[in-house]
């Protein structure tokens, strides 16, 4: 048995379990046990939407305090599942905040969309430290987020690559000195395909990322670029960075997460192999290191790493995600909203690929006339339900 970093000791609770977030956090989590003993990371509470068999299976492997099911619909078959186990069982919307408000040191918020906004809160508002793999948190809610995190004390680590690896090698304590922080693209799937190509393509071809293995949703996001706009505004959010020293470059080895550029001429980097598994581990072990199951990097087997601008005009989701960001307010509330309901709509072959930038387009003229700074929650959510309709009827004209 290795020595054990104190951190891998912290109760963890994990939201979002069955989603490919979610299932890296249980591989690394069962790698720190195999590595560092049994007791490593205990689990106080796993929450999934409606996958009620996998999370059965992963609470009986790792057996937290609390399983949660999103979907009321599926309790009966959870409970019956986990029957004799001892594990507490809860459903619906309410029991998945009021296990992110239960004591543990770490939360895992790997739910995906705006639904994960009010249980991260929750456990940001006791203080947890956060590993943040939900970035529609922070870009429909930034400064709320932002308040509640300074008020509370709570530590968010951030678990997409790119972010992780900017809370890496960002000097925080002289932002003042970093001219550029850049963030990197694989470019998706459909890097080199011609516009008359991607009117046509499908869901299947869209989540059929060249590097990462990523849920649906995502996925898609990577394929039309919306993933880097989010990201942007994210990072504009976690790091105090403003939108014009904030950068995309597209970066097909996905090897190369972030760049920071300083004053004095220096640019570093942070480089790992495309495997979740890296950020993750950093963030759950933070403030140390532990060992992780993730693979390595090697650059002699890789051969060259290559660079390219984005295409602004075969990928308007990116530009769009820019103005938002420049604009502040509410429009990027209304961005993320438009682009989850254009993106579900998408993969349920009610529109096009190209329909996507579209409808976020249309829903941003419509909804963002009256651009006010969000006072509280309330007003988000409003303005999030507001686009969402639009959004939906859009579709719909452009399905029928």
């Amino acid at each position: 048995m290795n020595l054990a970093p104190q951190s891998v000791f912290k109760r963890l609770t994990v939201l979002g379990s069955t989603g490919s977030v979610g299932i890296s956090t249980l591989d690394v989590v069962a790698h720190a046990r195999e590595t560092y003993g049994a007791g490593a990371f205990p689990i106080e509470a796993l929450t999934a939407n409606s996958n009620a068999e996998t999370l059965a299976k992963q609470a009986r492997e790792f057996h937290p305090r609390l399983a949660v099911i999103g979907d009321e619909t599926r309790y009966a078959q959870l409970k019956e599942l986990l029957s004799g186990t001892g594990i507490e069982t809860a459903a619906g919307s309410d029991a998945v905040v009021a296990a992110a408000g239960r004591p543990s040191d770490v939360v895992m918020v790997s739910i995906v969309g705006a639904a994960g906004l009010a249980p991260a809160l929750a456990a940001v508002n006791r203080g947890a430290t956060i590993a943040l793999a939900n970035k529609e948190c922070i870009v429909a809610a930034g400064e709320i987020f932002r308040r509640a995190q300074l008020a509370s004390g709570a530590h968010v680590i951030p678990v997409d690559s790119e972010h992780n690896a900017a809370f890496q090698i960002l000097d925080c304590d002289h932002r003042g000195a970093v001219e550029k922080l850049t963030i990197t693209a694989s470019g998706g799937p459909f890097r080199q395909w011609p516009l008359e190509r991607m009117a046509s393509a499908t869901p299947e071809q869209a989540i059929a990322h060249p590097n990462w293995s990523m849920g649906a949703k995502i996925s898609v996001d990577s394929a039309t670029l919306m993933n880097k706009g989010l990201e942007l505004i994210e990072a504009h959010h976690l790091f105090a960075i403003p939108p014009e020293r904030l950068a995309v470059m597209v970066h097909p080895q996905s090897v190369v997460h972030c760049m920071v550029a300083y004053a004095d001429g220096s640019t570093l980097a942070h480089l790992s192999a495309p495997d979740m598994r890296t950020p993750i581990a950093h963030a759950l072990a933070w403030p140390e290191r532990m060992s992780s199951p993730s693979r390595r990097l090697d650059l002699a087997a890789l051969g060259q790493l290559t660079f390219e601008n984005p295409d602004s005009t075969r990928f308007p989701c990116l530009s769009l995600a820019e103005a938002c960001l420049r604009a502040g307010g509410l429009a990027p509330t209304i961005l993320n909203a438009a682009n989850e309901v254009a993106v579900g709509a998408f993969l349920g072959r009610q529109i096009g690929f190209l329909d996507i930038p579209r409808v976020v387009e249309e829903t941003l003229a419509a909804e963002g006339k009256d651009n006010a700074v969000p006072a509280d929650l309330d007003s988000v959510l409003e303005a999030d339900a507001r686009a969402r309709e639009t959004a939906f009827g859009l579709c719909r004209d452009a399905a029928a």
